[in-house]
């Protein structure tokens, strides 16, 4: 399959990062095509509307999260330890197609709120494959979920704050696993 070109690779990081630090409203066609250096009729030879961009950064998401899971059902610490571990934004292109598509969420984008129930479902489904009681499994779930969004807020997991390292947080993975 060819590489897409550049300019719409630019155009999509652009929608991306407008979402992400400014929201969905500041990420009009205009601002995007301004943002990514390509003229308006760029933008719209790559994209022909907003929905189209939304649905282009909704396939990234689902292709570096697709890899993810990968990785997860392939860790040898076992995917429950390795969600947890990995559940702090440190930043991957993941992580920033991960908080734009939550911002469209939050705009009520229904593709968004589709696919990231769609991530959470297969993330669930790995960990529920190593921790069988479902209460177990999903408390391993919150607990990368809570880890992921306090850090995306924070900009990092606050050890000093709480007073639990990310390897304490392990080791409830690991209890709770039954190890």
């Amino acid at each position: 399959m060819p590489r897409p070109p550049k300019a719409r690779d630019a155009l999509l990081a652009a929608y991306r990062d407008l979402l992400v630090s400014e929201g969905e409203r500041a990420a009009t066609m205009d601002a995007v095509a301004a943002r990514a250096g390509v003229s308006k009729g760029g933008l719209l030879y790559h994209f022909k509307s907003k929905d189209a961009l939304a649905e282009a950064l909704l396939d990234a998401l689902r292709a570096a999260a697709a890899e993810d899971r990968r990785r997860m059902a392939e860790a040898p610490e076992g995917p429950s330890k390795y969600f947890v571990r990995t559940s702090v934004n440190s930043g991957t292109d993941m992580d920033a197609f991960f908080v734009a598509a939550v911002r469209l969420a939050q705009a009520g984008h229904e593709g968004a709120l589709a696919a990231l129930e769609e991530l959470d479902a297969a993330w669930l489904a790995l960990i529920r494959a190593e921790i069988e009681d479902p209460a177990l499994a999903t408390a391993v779930m919150l607990m990368g979920e809570g880890l992921y969004h306090y850090s995306s807020l924070a900009g990092a997991w606050p050890e000093k704050s709480f007073g639990t390292s990310l390897g304490e947080l392990l080791g409830v993975v690991d209890r709770l696993r039954g190890v």
